[in-house]
C-alpha cells in the first residue's frame, strides 16, 4: 500500500508538472478604473485554488469551534453528574441524557 502511494504521487506531480509546462501563457486579469495584472496562467489558477481553499477552511473553522465548546459543555456536564452521583474518576458509569 506504501508503494501504490508513492506511485500514485508520483503520477499526480508528473500531471500537475506537465499541465504547467503547457499552460505557460500569460494571461491578463483585468480589474476596476483600467487596473490590469498579468501573469502566467498556473499561476493564477495556482492562486485561485488556494484563495478558494482558505476561505472553504474558513468557512469550516466556525462550525468546528462550535462543536469543541458543545463538546466541552457536555464533558463538564457529565463529571458534573458523576461528581453529583458520588462516582470517582474510575468508576465512570454511563449517563443518559435527561
Amino acid at each position: 500500500m506504501r508503494y501504490f502511494n508513492w506511485i500514485l504521487r508520483a503520477a499526480l506531480f508528473i500531471a500537475l508538472l506537465g499541465f504547467a509546462v503547457k499552460n505557460d501563457q500569460p494571461v491578463t486579469l483585468r480589474y476596476f478604473f483600467g487596473y490590469e495584472w498579468e501573469a502566467s496562467l498556473v499561476i493564477v489558477l495556482l492562486m485561485f485554488f488556494a484563495a478558494g481553499a482558505v476561505v472553504g477552511v474558513l468557512a469550516m473553522l466556525a462550525e468546528a469551534l462550535q462543536q469543541r465548546r458543545e463538546i466541552a459543555r457536555l464533558k463538564r456536564d457529565i463529571r458534573v453528574k458523576n461528581k453529583l452521583a458520588g462516582l470517582d474518576e474510575t468508576q465512570k458509569l454511563p449517563i443518559q441524557p435527561s
